[in-house]
């Protein structure tokens, strides 16, 4: 699966809204911003469809995956845009990590801890910003923001000095760009 795929998942209180670029994505974010919200938003669609009361738009399938069966069903799965939460215990596996590389499936995975073992580029990291009042009939809106910025460097950049924290591949790496 390539491309670039608009989601949508609202119900009569709530809507987030966002892109999914890459492969992997990773959702980060403090406690009570709207992360565990949305995966079980999209898992009570799943679930239930129509009668969820949850409408989820995209031009893919979107789904989640749970830790009871996550074995059996992933590798049935074409195409999807699978959700994961943080309560999952494969995600730090290196068997999921395999199994999510040769995939052509989009994770979103909702993680406050690093995944050491999936390869996720930084530009793909993102919280969620929420606009509106946290009060039981308003609409809330929820929008992702990046975490690391894209900043352009017009001009090039000489150091004073580089410190690593190896003495092995980080080091070699930037003795050899910055010299000695």
């Amino acid at each position: 699966m390539k491309g670039k795929y608009h989601v949508v998942v609202q119900n009569n209180r709530l809507r987030y809204e966002f892109d999914i670029k890459r492969n992997i994505t990773i959702i980060r974010g403090d406690s009570a911003t709207g992360k565990t919200t949305l995966y079980t938003m999209i898992a009570l669609a799943a679930r239930r469809g129509d009668s969820s009361g949850v409408e989820v738009r995209c031009e893919k399938k979107c789904r989640t995956l749970e830790e009871l069966d996550w074995k059996l069903v992933l590798p049935t799965l074409r195409d999807y845009i699978i959700f994961l939460d943080e309560d999952n215990l494969f995600l730090k596996t290196d068997e999921f990590a395999r199994m999510a590389r040769e995939s052509d499936n989009y994770f979103v995975i909702i993680t406050r801890e690093d995944l050491v073992n999936l390869p996720y580029s930084v530009e793909e990291i993102y919280g969620i910003h929420s606009s509106g009042k946290y009060h039981d009939m308003k609409r809330e809106y929820n929008e992702f923001y990046h975490i690391y910025g894209n900043e352009e460097i017009s001009e090039e950049v000489k150091p004073d000095g580089v410190l690593v924290e190896d003495s092995n591949s980080g080091y070699d790496f930037f003795r050899k760009v910055c010299g000695d």
